[in-house]
């Protein structure tokens, strides 16, 4: 789950890390008392999650009230690379005298969290990695050891950061990533961390992704979540309980087990179809997940087709089949429907399917031929 920068920046402060003092704001009135209260200069800033918001114009310094009003309502409705402002965050201006660049990812491949250090702040870190990689200080951290103090003051040194805060910004270090690992996050970065004319040091900005598994163990970090940012299939899957990804094709998957869901993607990809979703129904899969899962992928208007492919195990196919009967009875869908039941109760699941009638619905034996057809049906619906 990834948090708008004033989200991330209040988790920061929950932990200690200096940030500028700022208020959120959804509209022009309440952006201009926010102004007033933080004090001028003060800059408004666009909260959308993603970067180069302020190379777009999404990030504005307000002199004055009549400034504040100005910035508020240009940024407010903004589209910035596909994403549009519905909140801006208002904060006092910055005196800066350095800009750094750090975070603490997981890093998968090494299966430990990978904390990053560099004195390229401001700019974006994968230009920085392409044009100069020795200019970011980095090392891996064994999650049972945590962070040291070792590991900051060595990063600091590494990176080339001025003599004199060396100390504070290995402290710094040390706060971020116990955000990282008492809030459960894969990713932490602050870009740019500042220091200021005091030599203070401070994150101007938060990029904070969350992982959405542990919330659980976190309400007050639940709370953040914002659905209307979410893809909607998403999270009408995830309220369903459905395990479910989208994708950019025009053909729904529906199979049972992640091993054959993803089979299934590469069978349809390889007979010519781009496939739309990922859709695990999961094992021992009933009726009524059957209709559920039927419902959020023609959720998707981009879908002209759909394929069922289902090996019973532990997972029944007349289970199955009876709630793809129920779920046309219930939405009764417009786009054809190709099935593969094998395996548990395969023969009753084609025997209940061909008794229904359902219309649009073809039936095939092995999961190749499925595709075909799937694909078939998906070009002739879309010509």
């Amino acid at each position: 789950m990834d948090l708008l920068e004033y989200q991330g920046k209040q988790l920061f402060a929950r932990h200690d890390v200096p940030v500028p003092a700022g208020k959120p704001a959804r509209d022009v009135e309440d952006a201009v008392a926010a102004a007033d209260e933080v004090g001028y200069p003060c800059a408004i800033k666009a909260q959308v999650q993603i970067g180069g918001r302020g190379k777009l114009g999404g990030i504005k310094i307000a002199n004055d009230r009549d400034e504040a009003q100005e910035h508020a309502r240009a940024i407010l409705g903004m589209d910035i690379r596909g994403l549009t402002v519905h909140e801006l965050w208002i904060e006092g201006a910055s005196q800066i005298a350095s800009e750094y660049y750090a975070s603490v990812v997981f890093d998968r491949s090494a299966k430990a969290p990978l904390v990053m250090l560099s004195t390229k702040g401001g700019m974006d870190i994968e230009q920085v990695a392409d044009e100069d990689p020795d200019a970011i200080a980095h090392l891996h951290v064994d999650p049972l050891l945590g962070f040291q103090d070792f590991h900051g003051r060595r990063l600091a040194f590494e990176a080339g950061i001025d003599d004199d805060v060396v100390r504070p910004v290995a402290a710094m270090l040390a706060k971020l990533y116990e955000v990282f690992a008492s809030e459960e996050a894969t990713l932490v970065e602050v870009n740019p961390l500042i220091i200021t004319p005091e030599r203070e040091v401070r994150a101007l900005d938060a990029k904070v992704t969350l992982d959405g598994n542990a919330l659980y163990r976190h309400g007050q970090n639940a709370l953040l979540r914002d659905l209307s940012a979410e893809d909607p299939q998403e999270v009408m899957a995830a309220e369903r309980g459905l395990t479910y990804v989208k994708l950019d094709g025009d053909i729904g998957i529906l199979a049972n087990g992640a091993g054959l869901s993803m089979s299934t993607l590469d069978v349809v990809a390889e007979a010519g179809g781009t496939p739309a979703n990922f859709l695990d129904a999961g094992g021992g899969s009933r009726a009524d997940a059957i209709t559920a899962a039927v419902e959020v992928i023609l959720s998707d208007a981009k879908v002209k087709a759909v394929l069922f492919n289902i090996f019973g195990g532990i997972t029944r196919c007349d289970e199955v089949a009876r709630g793809l009967i129920e779920a046309f009875a219930r939405i009764q869908p417009q786009v054809p429907f190709v099935v593969r039941l094998d395996g548990t109760n395969g023969e009753e699941g084609r025997q209940l399917l061909s008794e229904a009638r359902l219309p649009g619905v073809h039936t095939e034996v092995t999961m190749d031929d499925a595709a075909a057809k799937v694909v078939e049906l998906a070009l002739g619906a879309g010509g």
